[in-house]
């Protein structure tokens, strides 16, 4: 066995805080008992922060860097030239640099150009999808333009199938395209990813060679297309979404067994978590936040995602942790459990990874002291909040947190419409006194409290004008992707590309 553990990374989509169990203890109507396990055996944050929508809080995990510098707030439309850049490692490319192998599986949400495939950044092999449930089932819509008439455009425009793919040694990928991934498909899909995830788990361990693996369902995101037998199985008078919600949670169950089967669970370390808080506005095919509005706003429940890690022998078991948590601090907190670590004080200077060249600012903090519990507080004291159009709405410091710029539409689709209203001067909550930051329509005295705050704003501009200051050396990587007439038009005539 190598004395490297391995890392099992286990991610839903779109999943919300009280859809799990070891958080709202059955609230829902229903109960997950293995990835509730994943808690028991480990710690549950309280506190962790993913972004505001998919490919924000993939690209914030993977990266190691907030969304604003690699410019992945938002996905680029099919064959769009806007996706996770050569430049910008991930945490495949650094752990491949000490031996591991790489594999992802399911969702993959950084463009659909080969260019941004997995493959090409770090990982040895991928299998899965490239985009939202719901953009891959457009070509089966009634009025989809007919290939008779449109010969080009599902070719310009549609998505690619699941796509299944190798890195070889020269650098070039072999891909295969498994066929599109369709209503039927998506019923079960998730059920082909993961055995191909077991299976490169296990062709590694026969090697003896510790593995890094990304698993990304497809579940939870919307549309729902429910598994022919498992109507009913979250209980009487519930949802497609809750029956499909304990098809993933059994899914996961699969994964901790194999482990368990085959003698890797206490060489393994663990991760369960989502990629940003939930999309509401399609309920009841939806999850739920107990946090102020949802996926894509400045609120709390666009960011706070459920997560939990174990490892036997390191982490305790059991424990909740309250300190902050980004998704921006897995990279250097992996690495550091593999035993790299100091692999973002390289990368700030320059420094080669699995033989490419880096120099890039890593947002992280190394919280593996925090997990262990041999340090009782969280490294991490802050946390910017960026839009998905590459935008700074607010900022977390320890108990308080600043708004700069406001949605103010609680619901529906118009929360993706509808512009942020920019403050002109930041309001101001304590996320402690006020989690679910309702006291400013609750409370007669808030905007009192807020005047007697004021002074905080000192200390905010701080962490604002550091953040800005290394964007000199490493600025943004490229431009978000734009759904704005006006912005696409500026870029034109700014002379950058669009998405």
């Amino acid at each position: 066995m190598s004395d490297k553990p391995n890392i099992l990374v286990i991610w839903g989509d779109d999943i919300g805080i009280s859809n799990l169990s070891c958080y709202s203890d059955g609230l829902m109507g229903y109960r997950t008992p293995n990835i509730d396990r994943i808690a028991a055996e480990g710690i549950r944050f309280t506190d962790s922060y993913g972004e505001q929508s998919c490919t924000a809080g993939r690209a914030a995990f993977i990266t190691g860097q907030n969304p604003y510098r690699t410019g992945l707030t938002k996905v680029g439309m099919p064959g769009a030239d806007l996706g996770l850049r050569a430049e910008d490692p991930t945490i495949a490319t650094a752990l491949k640099s000490l031996g591991y192998a790489t594999g992802q599986f399911g969702k993959n949400h950084f463009g659909d150009r080969d260019e941004f495939l997995p493959t090409a950044h770090g990982f040895d092999e991928f299998f899965g999808n490239l985009y939202h449930l719901n953009a891959e089932e457009e070509p089966e819509q009634y009025d989809y333009p007919r290939e008779d008439e449109f010969p080009n455009f599902k070719k310009r425009f549609g998505p690619r199938g699941v796509i299944h793919s190798w890195a070889n040694g020269d650098g070039t990928q072999r891909i295969e395209d498994t066929g599109p991934l369709t209503k039927e498909r998506m019923k079960t899909i998730d059920d082909e990813i993961v055995p191909e995830a077991l299976r490169f788990m296990s062709d590694a361990s026969a090697s003896d060679t510790p593995f890094f693996v990304w698993l990304n369902t497809t579940h939870m995101h919307f549309r729902t297309h429910i598994k022919d037998g498992s109507r009913g199985k979250a209980g009487r008078w519930q949802s497609e979404y809750h029956d499909t919600m304990v098809d993933h949670d059994e899914l996961v169950g699969s994964v901790l067994d194999y482990l368990d089967e085959n003698g890797l669970a206490e060489n393994t370390i663990v991760m369960y978590s989502t990629d940003n808080g939930p999309h509401m506005n399609s309920w009841p095919d939806a999850g739920m936040t107990p946090f102020r509005n949802e996926k894509n706003s400045n609120w709390e429940g666009a960011y706070r995602v459920p997560a939990m890690v174990r490892w036997p022998g390191h982490i305790p078991a059991g424990e909740v942790r309250n300190g902050i948590v980004s998704h921006n601090d897995w990279f250097v907190t992996l690495l550091a459990a593999a035993g790299d670590t100091d692999v973002a004080d390289r990368l700030k200077v320059g420094t080669e990874l699995a033989g490419t060249s880096y120099k890039v600012h890593l947002d992280g903090h190394n919280q593996l002291d925090y997990f262990t519990g041999a340090a009782d507080e969280s490294p991490r004291k802050h946390f910017f909040y960026v839009t998905d159009d590459g935008d700074l709405a607010a900022m977390r410091f320890d108990n308080w947190k600043f708004i700069f710029l406001e949605q103010r539409t609680t619901g529906t689709l118009a929360i993706w419409l509808d512009p942020y209203v920019e403050l002109r001067a930041p309001k101001i909550y304590n996320l402690r006194l006020d989690p679910y930051e309702k006291a400013e329509g609750t409370s007669n005295t808030y905007f009192d409290w807020m005047l007697d705050h004021v002074w905080l704003l000192i200390p905010a501009q701080t962490y604002v004008a550091q953040m800005l200051e290394s964007l000199i050396e490493f600025p943004p990587r490229q431009t978000p992707a734009t759904f704005s007439v006006d912005q696409v038009m500026a870029k034109l005539k700014a002379g950058v590309p669009s998405s």
